[in-house]
């Protein structure tokens, strides 16, 4: 009976952990496979000054998320992005320069939202660019380039 019990015990513990949204970095080669594979949406989440310095990746959408001074509207930027899905499911990437705001509003959309498929570009376009692919200067949406 102790068995049985400590067995469910640690069963739901790690059912648990199971079903925990993971934010997954992924590589360049990595975001193009996914892009490609299973039409996931690539978000840029950086600012206009950036955008115009580096360009963005192909067939990404320009959604800032973070103000110059570091502020956000986190409620208009996702219903900003739901706008861009074309299902509930679709695969989401995040970019940003290095990275590092990007793993944060994917780990607010995957761990505090409980949303599945995020994904965010490990090192940002920094990578992206490194790896000699190319960046675009144009917008692939209106509604993502205001």
């Amino acid at each position: 009976m102790k068995i049985t019990l400590a067995f469910f015990i640690i069963l739901s513990f790690f059912s648990s952990l199971l079903s925990a949204e993971e934010l997954t970095d992924l590589s360049a080669k990595q975001l193009i496979s996914l892009q490609k594979n299973k039409e996931a949406l690539v978000v840029d989440i950086r600012t206009e000054q950036e955008w115009a310095k580096t360009g963005i990746i192909p067939n990404s959408h320009k959604l800032q998320f973070f103000s110059s001074r570091g502020k956000y509207n986190a409620e208009k930027w996702l219903a900003d992005l739901n706008k861009l899905k074309t299902s509930p499911d679709q695969p989401v990437i995040l970019v940003c320069r290095s990275g590092a705001r990007s793993g944060q509003v994917g780990n607010m959309l995957a761990k505090q939202l409980g949303m599945s498929n995020i994904y965010h570009l490990s090192h940002g376009i920094m990578s992206w660019i490194k790896a000699g692919n190319k960046t675009n200067t144009e917008c692939t949406d209106p509604l993502a380039c205001k």
